[in-house]
């Protein structure tokens, strides 16, 4: 499981919609700078921070060869969001169960009050 401060990390690095496109264009492989971030909208010193938020989160890996910065996904900074947003899905699901059965149970129990013909008063 994964502390707290790296999971912090994470989802800060996810908290942005140009830091989800460049971790989305980089889920099909291994990218330049210049592709993984072309055509976002924003000025070259916005992606230069965005990457760094990225790289300090451990959810990218910069390569550099020569003149060329490379990027890769890390998979493993977003694994551990992923098992804990998982533990918690499981977790919801089964309170939601849980509330779901006694709401049946209650509705059951209505209508089985309902079904009960009055008493007749004795006279």
């Amino acid at each position: 499981m994964a502390n707290s401060a790296v999971l912090d990390r994470a989802f800060a690095a996810c908290a942005h919609p140009v830091r989800r496109g460049i971790l989305e264009r980089l889920s099909g492989g291994e990218l330049t700078v210049g592709e993984a971030t072309h055509d976002l909208g924003v000025s070259k010193p916005a992606i230069s921070k965005h990457l760094k938020v990225l790289e300090e989160a451990g959810t990218i890996v910069r390569v550099i060869d020569g003149r060329t910065h490379r990027l890769r996904i890390s998979a493993h900074a977003l694994a551990d969001a992923s098992d804990w947003m998982t533990r918690q899905r499981r977790l919801w699901e089964r309170k939601l169960d849980v509330i779901e059965q006694y709401l049946h149970e209650q509705q059951g129990a209505e209508e089985a009050a309902t079904d009960i013909p009055p008493r007749k008063e004795p006279m």
